[in-house]
């Protein structure tokens, strides 16, 4: 019995090292050069959520062509911009080219770039207004600090409230968006000479300042950051 077990067990660890030999033959072995399996990436917050205007995932390997993305019905702007006015139909132009782009959070992105650029201007922060204005603007602030400087002045800037804010102009062109807020903010500012008297304004009263200010920015560029490019005064 022991003998005819033995011959058994022979005959089987035999058929299981051919079976598994012919499994080999037929299904090949790994190389060492395949593919990894696709793993999700999780998008950086902040880099923009669309980089090529299209929302289609690029495989390696593969070329295509981008096409065009078919036309959705026109969005609920409802609290942003009347139905078929020249603010909806430049904000449907933006999310054609970023459907991501949400105007509400465009908003309150811009509230704070409007009071961090007050800020630093007051306290005549060079480095920061560098990264928030374009050029041009740019050189105009760092000429009004510069003039302050020489005349020994210092601008105090207290944000108290910001009331409203409002997109009342959208333009877009060779995918360049250029949006322009209408701010009404509540402040008080006064500007003090080198003996600390004040020259302007009041450091005690609140005043009411309304602003107009476009931002610009490359919609589908990597840098999520839009830049004040134009300011004036608003009614």
């Amino acid at each position: 019995m022991q003998d005819g077990f033995d011959l058994t067990t022979i005959i089987f660890l035999a058929l299981a090292v051919f079976v598994i030999w012919r499994l080999r033959s037929v299904l090949g072995q790994k190389t060492g050069a395949e593919r990894s399996p696709f793993k999700p990436v999780e998008r950086s917050r902040t880099e923009p959520q669309n980089r090529g205007g299209d929302n289609v995932v690029r495989l390696p390997g593969v070329d295509r062509v981008a096409q065009p993305a078919p036309a959705a019905a026109p969005r609920d702007w409802r609290g942003i911009a009347e139905p078929g006015s020249e603010v909806a139909r430049g904000l449907e132009a933006v999310v054609q080219l970023e459907p991501n782009f949400e105007p509400r959070s465009f908003i309150e992105g811009s509230k704070v770039a409007y009071e961090a650029i007050m800020i630093a201007f007051a306290k005549g922060d060079r480095k920061t207004l560098r990264s928030l204005l374009s050029k041009e603007v740019g050189e105009a602030f760092e000429r009004a600090i510069a003039e302050r400087e020489r005349n020994r002045q210092t601008l105090e800037t207290t944000f108290v409230s910001i009331d409203r804010a409002e997109i009342v102009a959208v333009d877009v062109r060779n995918r360049v968006a250029h949006i322009t807020v209408r701010f009404l903010s509540n402040l008080i500012t006064a500007t003090r000479d080198a003996n600390g008297k004040v020259v302007d304004g009041s450091a005690e009263t609140v005043v009411e300042v309304p602003d107009v200010w476009t931002f610009a920015r490359t919609l589908g560029s990597r840098d999520p950051n839009w830049q004040l490019v134009a300011t004036e005064a608003g009614a």
